[in-house]
């Protein structure tokens, strides 16, 4: 994510984009020619105002820390961090210095979720029932350090209480590793959110058919957002009988209209710098906090818990409590 991240920052109106860290070096041009440094001290010592946070998910508490400790506003990629207490560490520097620090979970900024949220909330869906996600695609062999829960599973998990406005009070789950790693590649997730709503995840890194599939269904109908192509779409309930006696016995509720919405399609790791860079200036904006992203980092943690003890986790504490 790195490249993509220098790419957007050597753009951004306000900004400067001044440094990039990789011990590694620029081995493939990616810096958008600003200098390359060896360490995250040499970064520090530029005076930045804030840093992205793009390298492997183990060593996120470690950069977080040492920048938080400078005094530098942060954006981490998620997840916020590899564990439960290394995300709750990095909430505790940066809330206790009053810096700005965000997760980047971009999917909050891929149009068709963020048009589903505001349908969602303007209740045009009515009660929310169950939160369907699935996503999966071929192995990515950038992702050595973790498995398919924390890479990839951690997006639905952050998507699915984002758009709701929910938190999850239980999850159950079971995991295979097929491609021969110590980590799982595949992982498949019954839920549960605090207004009652069901919710299933599918996430694996097995199939060579690449998809990005969210439906929530409620009182009115159904919405499917593809955030692969930023496209939403809406199928109603409707009061229109089916009179082929065939059909009817299928349908539980009557056939409605369906509704691809129109909706403006920004990019959305743009549309995350903007918003990151206007909270560091004082600005009020949603962006995802490092404690939203610990709530995140506490359910795929249970997702791991259910799979290997093959029980339900009860998250409801952590829930009100948050």
């Amino acid at each position: 994510m790195g490249r993509h991240h220098a790419r957007v920052l050597a753009g951004l109106d306000g900004v400067q984009f001044v440094g990039v860290v990789d011990p590694m070096g620029d081995k493939n041009g990616w810096a958008q020619g600003v200098p390359v440094l060896s360490s995250v001290e040499e970064l520090i010592a530029l005076g930045i105002d804030y840093a992205v946070v793009a390298c492997p998910t183990a060593l996120h508490e470690e950069v977080g820390l040492a920048l938080a400790e400078a005094g530098i506003c942060a954006l981490i990629e998620k997840p916020v961090a590899d564990t439960v207490e290394g995300a709750r560490r990095l909430v505790e520097a940066f809330e206790s210095r009053d810096l700005v620090a965000g997760v980047g979970h971009i999917e909050r900024c891929n149009p068709a979720l963020l048009s589903l949220r505001q349908r969602l909330e303007a209740g045009e869906l009515g009660d929310v029932y169950q939160v369907v996600t699935r996503r999966q695609g071929p192995f990515p062999h950038r992702i050595a350090d973790v498995g398919v829960v924390k890479d990839l599973a951690t997006h639905d998990i952050d998507l699915t209480g984002w758009v709701t406005g929910q938190t999850y009070t239980s999850i159950s789950a079971r995991t295979v590793s097929k491609s021969g790693r110590k980590h799982e590649d595949m992982v498949s997730a019954v839920g549960q959110l605090s207004d009652g709503t069901m919710v299933n995840h599918l996430v694996n890194w097995l199939s060579p058919l690449k998809e990005r599939f969210t439906s929530v269904t409620g009182e009115k109908g159904c919405f499917i957002a593809d955030t692969l192509t930023a496209d939403l779409t809406f199928y109603s309930n409707a009061a229109q009988a089916t009179e082929w006696e065939a059909l009817q016995a299928f349908r539980g509720v009557a056939e409605g209209d369906m509704i691809r919405y129109a909706i403006p399609k920004r990019e959305p790791l743009l549309v995350e710098h903007e918003l990151f860079r206007d909270a560091v200036l004082g600005k009020v904006v949603d962006i995802c906090t490092l404690r939203q992203g610990l709530r995140t980092v506490e359910v795929a943690a249970a997702v791991l818990a259910s799979a290997a003890d093959g029980r339900t986790v009860d998250l409801s504490a952590r829930a009100v409590a948050q």
